[in-house]
């Protein structure tokens, strides 16, 4: 029977792209189990805890905080996700709000490189080429503008706000 391969804290961190703090920390607050020691007390981890660290990082990257994240680990990989409904609408409810941020930063996106293609980033500009030599992007529609176009709430006018 083959033994299972153990790792010290420095080379889970690197198999993860997590500091040793952060794995610490994890395993502070009990969203890792506690990892087993050596005689003088190194940590040592294995290919299931260096798993649990990647679906952490997975999830943390989409800013789903960690105190969220914790139910996920309970459950088993080889478990049938309709067993668990409310984890299943929790990662469609997180899902529908990474896509409106996607939406959002793409509205902004698109405001920049109008404001890119129209030279209005500096008024004395006379190129039609933009200053990176970028390709001109698509137009921005009207409806993507309204995003941008709705004046603050200050009680100053759209005028004297330009």
């Amino acid at each position: 029977m083959k033994e299972e391969q153990r790792f010290t804290i420095k080379q889970t961190a690197e198999q993860t792209g997590m500091t040793e703090d952060t794995i610490r920390y994890y395993e502070k607050i009990a969203l890792l189990p506690r990892a087993e020691r050596k005689d003088n007390g190194h940590r040592i981890y294995r290919q299931e805890d260096i798993d649990t660290i990647r679906l952490i990082a997975c999830l943390k990257k989409t800013g789903m905080p960690l105190e969220e994240i914790r139910p996920f680990l309970e459950v088993s990989v080889d478990t049938d996700p309709a067993e668990y409904p409310e984890l299943v609408e929790l990662l469609r409810s997180h899902r529908e709000n990474i896509v409106s941020q996607i939406t959002s930063l793409q509205q902004v996106v698109d405001f920049i490189d109008m404001k890119l293609d129209e030279g209005k980033y500096r008024r004395d500009c006379l190129d039609e080429e933009n200053v990176w030599g970028e390709p001109k992007s698509k137009p921005v529609s009207p409806g993507e503008m309204r995003y941008f176009s709705v004046p603050a709430k200050t009680g100053k006018s759209q005028a004297s706000a330009k």
